[in-house]
């Protein structure tokens, strides 16, 4: 069990590496193939270019909560500090918007702790979770009417909420834990460390969509 000391660490963890290193974003750093976007320079503080072991977790879920961060600075990066009307912006009449998309990632994240960590079925929602987070977890016509007018601190709250959340649970669990097979997962036999590996690759989706419509904007 954590204590208050270490959730508050772990959210200033988090919002330094979304916040403070995509600051850096242009700036002579790692060297980059031709082909790459450039990474942000980071402080000496920061380790979130560093994939592997963290302190407080077992090995592999470190390394996983390493893969988690290093994500999350990425997304956030084309995003931050974005006005009310470019994160509410549509490039068409059935498209979402930047806005909804971060929420649909707060759901999503929300949902596979509800999975995991409270080892409830499919879609079993309760009636809190499923009043705050289906429209944002579904999209389209719902999200478009009722997901907008928020600031991107909002959604940078609602984000680091869950995150912290997810990071609590993790720091109870072990390399065992993540490692063991859902047998009955919709996709086929599944382990927690894929459940949440998707986690982090479905924020990788919704990147290169926040860069399409940043580019649409300007």
């Amino acid at each position: 069990m954590e204590n208050q000391s270490g959730s508050v660490n772990r959210r200033s963890f988090i919002k330094k590496s979304s916040l403070l290193t995509i600051g850096a974003l242009g700036t002579t750093g790692l060297m980059a193939a031709p082909h790459l976007q450039p990474l942000p320079s980071l402080s000496q503080e920061s380790d979130v270019n560093i994939v592997g072991p963290k302190a407080g977790y077992t090995p592999q879920i470190g390394t996983l909560v390493s893969m988690m961060n290093w994500m999350r600075m990425v997304i956030l990066s084309p995003v931050k500090n974005m006005s009310v009307s470019d994160l509410d912006y549509l490039v068409d009449d059935d498209a979402n918007s930047i806005g909804a998309m971060l929420m649909h990632l707060a759901a999503t994240e929300r949902f596979y702790q509800i999975h995991t960590f409270e080892n409830k079925k499919w879609g079993d929602w309760s009636q809190a979770d499923s009043d705050k987070w289906t429209v944002a977890s579904g999209l389209g016509a719902k999200a478009r009417k009722e997901i907008k007018g928020n600031s991107y601190d909002f959604y940078l709250n609602e984000l680091s909420t869950i995150r912290e959340n997810t990071l609590s649970e993790f720091a109870k669990r072990d390399d065992e834990w993540l490692l063991t097979v859902d047998q009955e997962f919709p996709w086929g036999p599944t382990n927690n460390y894929c459940k949440w590996f998707h986690v982090c690759e479905h924020e990788s989706n919704h990147n290169g969509q926040f860069k399409f419509i940043k580019a649409r904007i300007s």
